[in-house]
């Protein structure tokens, strides 16, 4: 595969144009999904799929083994978004992606475990790419999780989970680009309470683990995003959450040390 190693438990995609890699475990229902042209296009037709919005649409939708897994098309965010959407000069960051989401299930990050990327030529100097996760059950983004509450509903949950998260990013190293409140996946455990996952990890880098920066800056990017969210959408999140988030976050980490 041109300039990236496999990493170990998954398998090369290789066909006509098309380069991957696909969890060992789950080749012959990736390649069988892959037979459409691409996971998206098998996505995106399939009878039982459940669309959410996002950078664009993603599909949940079950394989031929009965895995239920995530489709997504990589796409730019910013300036690019509106110029280039889904094309990728050169390579794409599907690659990377996952081996950052590897590295961060081992540091102990919970992010959704990617089980698939491939990527496809888009004209002569361009490529797209589709990566899939496999799916999460019974979860929703902070937004639709927040949006849900009742007016007498508490927030403790949700607060809770978000602030483990992001004192396990902290704890290590990983700065979170884009880590807004639709990019927080909240998932209900098997103890009656909930857990939270980092999305979109592809634009994650690494600093020195435990270094306060880190936490203030994953910290400051979500509450932007809740800011906006609250005046646009009238999003139960105020400033108090935040602090409490951040106030369960120190607490963790202290205790790492």
């Amino acid at each position: 595969m041109t300039g990236f190693l496999v990493p170990a438990g998954y398998v090369a995609l290789r066909a006509p144009g098309i380069e991957g890699a696909a969890l060992a475990t789950l080749e012959a229902p990736l390649r069988e999904a892959l037979a459409d042209g691409t996971f998206y296009g098998f996505a995106e037709h399939h009878a039982e799929a459940r669309s959410f919005e996002g950078r664009g649409l993603a599909y949940a939708v079950p394989l031929a083994s009965g895995v239920r897994v995530v489709v997504r098309r990589s796409r730019h965010g910013g300036l690019l978004g509106g110029l280039r959407d889904d094309k990728f000069l050169g390579g794409t960051r599907a690659p990377h992606e996952l081996e950052l989401s590897i590295r961060l299930r081992r540091l102990g990050v919970a992010t959704p475990e990617i089980v698939a990327y491939a990527t496809y030529p888009a004209g002569a100097m361009f490529r797209r790419a589709d990566v899939v996760t496999r799916e999460v059950p019974r979860s929703r983004d902070l937004a639709a999780a927040l949006g849900a509450l009742a007016r007498s509903d508490s927030k403790h949950s949700l607060i809770a989970a978000t602030g483990k998260l992001l004192a396990s990013l902290s704890i290590a190293g990983a700065r979170h680009p884009d880590l807004n409140i639709k990019n927080i996946l909240i998932a209900d455990n098997n103890y009656g309470g909930v857990e939270a996952y980092a999305l979109d990890v592809d634009r994650v880098w690494f600093d020195t683990p435990g270094k306060q920066s880190i936490l203030e800056a994953n910290l400051r990017r979500l509450s932007r995003s809740a800011v906006k969210w609250r005046r646009m959408q009238g999003l139960p999140i105020e400033e108090v959450d935040l602090l409490a988030i951040e106030s369960s976050a120190l607490e963790l980490i202290e205790l790492t040390r």
